[in-house]
């Protein structure tokens, strides 16, 4: 239930997104989800691949730099109050979210949360039947 996320740290200019979606297209790598934060200077582009192993080495032989960071992903319905329920399971266990990122389809939040114990969360979750989603099941979505 816990699955591999990449970061990938870019420069914030122009063709540095091409360089990475181009290396995975070449390498039959899929993104599956991501999200893209920025400062001035830089950006973090965080990805659920279908081939983490092969993205981590291929991005770091493009002298990208790259880190493997566990997350956990829910499914909700896509309703008011779903994630709130989620968020209010996690921190009366004092689970801290970092960050979060998701989407929603035909009624269902997909939500995909860095937190600061993985195990434990998934643990909570299921006690509280929230569905979990596993790497595989993630990468058919």
């Amino acid at each position: 239930m816990i699955i591999t996320q990449l970061s990938v740290f870019l420069e914030n200019r122009s063709g540095r997104l091409t360089e990475v979606t181009d290396i995975f297209s070449e390498n039959q790598i899929n993104i599956s989800a991501l999200s893209i934060a920025e400062t001035a200077d830089y950006g973090v582009l965080r990805m659920i691949v279908d081939k983490p192993e092969i993205a981590v080495r291929v991005l770091k032989k493009n002298d990208l730099s790259v880190h493997t960071t566990e997350v956990v992903a829910v499914i909700t319905p896509d309703i008011p109050g779903a994630l709130n329920k989620v968020i209010k399971y996690l921190s009366e266990e004092e689970i801290n979210i970092a960050y979060m990122y998701g989407y929603s389809h035909e009624n269902k939040a997909s939500i995909i949360m860095k937190v600061n114990n993985p195990q434990k969360a998934v643990e909570i979750l299921q006690n509280k039947k929230i569905e979990l989603i596993s790497a595989s099941d993630f990468y058919e979505i």
